[in-house]
């Protein structure tokens, strides 16, 4: 006889161990559980016996003991070795240990939970199974196809799960809607996750800060899946992924640049991106005696999603009205001499300042990155007030909270260009300030915000550094 009810109990012991409070391991516990209730509702749909349904529940109990000390290190299993040594571990501490002996007596099922267990484990079923054997290893297989996620930043959600044979955008879903985004553009290339994932996660950019945390969280879900499973993707790829996830399933018409800058950075370089064909060279960025200091307005205007697919759709209208005049592929083919020459082929003065930015905003950053291999930081500060004014007036995605940290970072000395970064309608402002001056900068900034605003704006200093990797 089989004893699920003890099987549990020596389970919820043998967790005991390893610190259930800690959230990797929470998740996993969750996880685990909820696999073993998948296991017998399938079982059951197959019309198993009584027996056998209990057999499979139990597998799903003890399917991954193995990888709880990993779990408590964060490590993972990215190779065939190490998922095998992993899958021998679980079989070991069931056999050899002796705990499978604890809830059930009979050597009858052994085989069947060892070839289950050690074949789910190395993430691929061996040949030479029985049938009973394969019919348990496929059951585990089916019934672990969880993901589990758990955000240290948004520690109120609790746990949210999904599953991978049923990827969907929803709303109750939260912030999981991106890596289950990602999964799904994946699978749109032929890369199918064998198995759920538990995916704990901590991030260090403030939520809702516009500063681009969900192409950070695409790259990393990306980098993630090609680690673990081994897809065939490079880092350029990952970046596209994103981008097709954030345009196909969350509705977000964005472009590459921010799965770019995530999956692409160098340290202390900026990069050069022609988003038409994707060719990139990188800029140094040598900041000698300045730093980089990221302002957090704390404000976040509703236009902010809806805006940034109308600002594309009018450039897109733009674009095609220039287009009747001159042969040009973007609006970034124009330099600032043919726009004006060609300009009145928009017929409609708002699209023509939409178009306006994107042309003078595209010979800004050529010259600014001549600037930067230039190390004339002078020049790339001049260049930076003049987008954000452009940003402002042509292009129309600031606010009056981000105009105000502008215009006041412009009054400090020593202060080389600040601009507004992100989407738009609220977030951050990005400047450069001489090393002296970071102390004043803050105070004068801040000060002179929460006169103008009445709210306390957040400050920063950051370093570029490079793209995703294992710590």
């Amino acid at each position: 006889m089989i004893d699920i009810i003890n099987a549990k109990k020596e389970f919820k012991n043998y967790v005991a161990n390893y610190n259930p409070e800690h959230p990797r391991v929470a998740l996993k516990i969750s996880h685990i559980l909820r696999v073993a209730e998948n296991c017998r509702v399938i079982a059951e749909s197959l019309n198993l016996s009584e027996e056998e349904i209990k057999l499979a529940e139990l597998i799903g109990i003890f399917h991954d003991l193995g990888r709880f000390e990993q779990v408590i290190i964060a490590d993972t299993f990215s190779d065939r070795d190490s998922k095998i040594n992993h899958a021998e571990q679980s079989v070991k501490v069931l056999f050899e240990e002796g705990l499978i002996r604890r809830f059930i007596e009979e050597e009858t099922y052994d085989n069947v939970i060892r070839k289950a267990v050690y074949n789910h484990n190395r993430a691929g079923i061996e040949d030479g199974l029985t049938e009973k054997e394969l019919l348990f290893a496929k059951i585990i297989r089916d019934a672990d196809k969880l993901d589990i996620f758990y955000s240290m930043n948004f520690e109120k959600l609790g746990v949210i799960e999904s599953s991978i044979t049923d990827l969907k955008p929803e709303k109750e879903a939260h912030w999981t809607n991106y890596p289950k985004g990602v999964m799904w553009a994946f699978e749109k290339r032929g890369f199918k996750m064998p198995c759920g994932l538990d995916i704990v996660l901590n991030g260090n950019i403030p939520n809702g800060s516009g500063l681009s945390s969900s192409a950070s969280l695409e790259v990393l879900t990306g980098y993630l899946l090609r680690d673990l499973f081994g897809f065939d993707v490079t880092n350029v790829d990952l970046a596209l992924i994103g981008q097709y996830s954030e345009n196909n399933f969350n509705g977000m018409n964005c472009g590459i640049m921010d799965q770019f800058a995530s999956a692409m950075g160098k340290k202390d370089n900026a990069i050069f991106l022609d988003t038409a064909d994707l060719s990139f060279e990188y800029a140094p960025l040598v900041l000698e005696g300045a730093k980089i200091i990221v302002t957090n307005s704390k404000v976040k205007h509703s236009l902010v999603d809806s805006e940034y697919n109308v600002r594309r759709s009018e450039c897109e209208k733009a674009l095609e009205e220039l287009q009747s005049v001159i042969g040009i592929n973007t609006l970034g083919d124009l330099s600032e001499e043919q726009f004006e020459q060609y300009k009145a082929a928009i017929k409609d003065d708002v699209r023509v300042r939409r178009a306006k930015h994107a042309v003078y905003e595209n010979q800004r950053t050529v010259r600014a990155v001549e600037a930067l291999k230039k190390n004339d930081l002078t020049l790339f500060g001049r260049l930076m007030n003049e987008s954000h004014v452009s940003l402002r007036d042509d292009y129309q995605v600031s606010c009056d909270e981000i105009d105000v940290l502008v215009e006041e970072a412009w009054k400090v000395p020593g202060v080389i260009g600040s601009r507004i970064t992100g989407g738009g309608f609220g977030g951050c402002t990005v400047s450069i300030v001489k090393e002296e001056a970071v102390e004043a900068f803050r105070e004068k900034v801040g000060a002179a915000y929460r006169e103008r605003v009445g709210k306390e704006a957040d400050f920063y200093v950051v370093e570029i550094g490079d793209g995703p990797s294992k710590l």
